[in-house]
């Protein structure tokens, strides 16, 4: 492909051309796309694997969850280069990857199964908001359970419907109302304001323990740089390493935030003229300064609460799972501030889980709605045709997570499928855009050879962290002895 190459996409015409921003405020101030990624990010990996992780080894893993937080970024800013430059997005790129295809190209494919995965995610999120409500409004949840039981016994059905059932069920609902009305701005405006409610509070706690039994212990924290995996604990690990920081499902789709935000746009259609050069280069910056910036912050929020269980929950023994996840993750707050901070732990839980199931869901139904119109299963025709299979899934997902939760009902358990199967897709994102980055490679926006060198050490460390978890959890436990019959 030639890199100099015009290309035809309709998010990229001639009528949004725009010079990028000379200084650094106006540069921050067109930040949007790692905000509403940091929106999705910072949800059950962080509330339940990172404080469950910090559970059960202490500060012990507190190197992975800061590799996990800093490496992927690498990537992700590869993905912003490439949906930039060439005006496409993740999947319409991914299409041109070798290999077999079956309308799709294999690729699309794995990321659907992996979508499909993660919908266990978001049934936890749901699940947990429910657990919260039911919490701050035990007299209120209770009777609402005992008024909704009384009709099933008139159709004939005899079901155990607990309390937490009718807050997840009033989440979904609530989700797809905000999701239908509105589009990318009010995505990016209710994600900033979640983001900084959640990071403030979940930091100024962490400041707190200072004054409390539970003080951080500086020579653990020291002790958490050292490199460690645990012999048990290591599908957590995984699963963890997987979710938090830019996980693979928020790098398919934050491509789709910079097309969306106008990045892309702004560009305009690549050309071999130097003013198209200068344009992108500084486009590029903006949204360099956009992914970096929301890493510091969510890395902020992901090591507060990896902490928070370290230092609160392992010294008490408790392991957050099952119907009483939600009030075991409270004794973060409660027991080293007091139990006024139960309340504000529940608004923070319901925060953090809302915010992340109306992200994952606007990202997930956008991407179906691209794969489908690649493997040719429902074109869209039109803009209009697109939104409309975009809203179709902002309904389906919602409910599909609810009925996945009220079958199965243990979110930990939920959260950590989704995780394994983003763990196990991050090295074949992060390879495929090495190669597209080779191959449609182009100097006049090409990264320094420093950058060429940790993109490639992000694609070596990610594949080295996925391959010895599955020899370890998978292939290592085969008594391949007995297989091939020695004695």
């Amino acid at each position: 492909m030639n890199p100099t190459e015009p290309i035809d996409n309709p998010e990229m015409s001639l009528k949004d051309i725009q010079d990028p921003p000379r200084t650094l405020w106006l540069s921050l101030r067109q930040i949007g796309p790692g905000l509403i990624l940091a929106g999705s990010i910072v949800g059950t990996g962080e509330l339940i694997s990172t404080t469950g992780l910090g559970a059960e080894n202490g500060y012990s893993l507190l190197w992975l969850i800061i590799l996990s937080c800093i490496i992927k970024v690498f990537v992700q800013v590869e993905l912003g280069r490439y949906a930039i430059t060439h005006g496409k997005t993740t999947l319409a790129a991914m299409e041109s990857l070798p290999g077999p295809r079956i309308g799709a190209n294999w690729m699309s494919w794995l990321w659907l199964g992996m979508m499909l995965a993660t919908q266990s995610q978001i049934a936890a999120m749901e699940g947990l908001v429910g657990q919260a409500a039911h919490s701050a409004f035990p007299t209120a949840s209770d009777r609402i359970a005992i008024v909704l039981s009384m009709g099933w016994p008139a159709l004939g059905v005899h079901v155990g419907l607990h309390p937490d059932h009718f807050w997840a069920a009033l989440t979904a609902l609530a989700a797809i109302v905000l999701l239908l009305s509105g589009g990318y701005k009010r995505l990016e405006t209710i994600t900033t304001a979640l983001v900084a409610f959640v990071t403030l509070i979940t930091v100024g706690c962490v400041v707190g323990l200072a004054w409390t039994e539970f003080p951080l212990d500086p020579a653990g924290i020291a002790g958490g740089f050292e490199f460690h995996l645990p012999s048990n604990g290591l599908g957590l690990a995984l699963a963890t390493f997987g979710i938090t920081g830019v996980g693979a499902s928020e790098l398919f789709a934050y491509p789709y935030w910079c097309i969306e935000k106008g990045y892309a746009r702004s560009v305009g259609p690549r050309s071999p003229d130097d003013a198209w050069a200068f344009r992108a280069r500084g486009w590029m910056k903006v949204m360099q300064i956009d992914a970096w910036f929301s890493m510091v912050v969510f890395t902020l929020a992901t090591v507060a609460f990896y902490l928070l269980g370290a230092a609160v929950l392992k010294p008490q023994g408790l392991d957050p799972k099952g119907a009483a996840m939600i009030e075991s993750l409270s004794m973060m707050y409660v027991k080293p501030l007091g139990m006024w901070t139960r309340e504000v732990f529940l608004l923070g839980a319901w925060a953090v889980l809302f915010k992340t199931l109306y992200v994952a869901t606007a990202a997930n139904s956008r991407l179906t709605a691209d794969f489908l119109d690649l493997s040719g299963i429902w074109k869209a025709h039109s803009e209009k045709s697109r939104d409309r299979v975009i809203r179709f899934f902002c309904v389906v997902y919602p409910m599909a997570a609810l009925l996945i939760y009220l079958m199965i009902g243990e979110p930990k358990g939920l959260v950590k499928l989704g995780g394994t199967a983003q763990a196990l897709m991050l090295p074949l994102i992060s390879g495929g855009i090495l190669y597209l980055r080779q191959r449609d490679r182009d100097s006049r926006v090409a990264g320094t050879f420093f950058s060429d060198v940790l993109v490639w050490g992000a694609f070596f460390a990610i594949t080295a962290v996925a391959a010895y978890s599955i020899f370890m959890e998978w292939i290592r436990p085969i008594p391949w002895a007995s297989l091939i019959g020695w004695r």
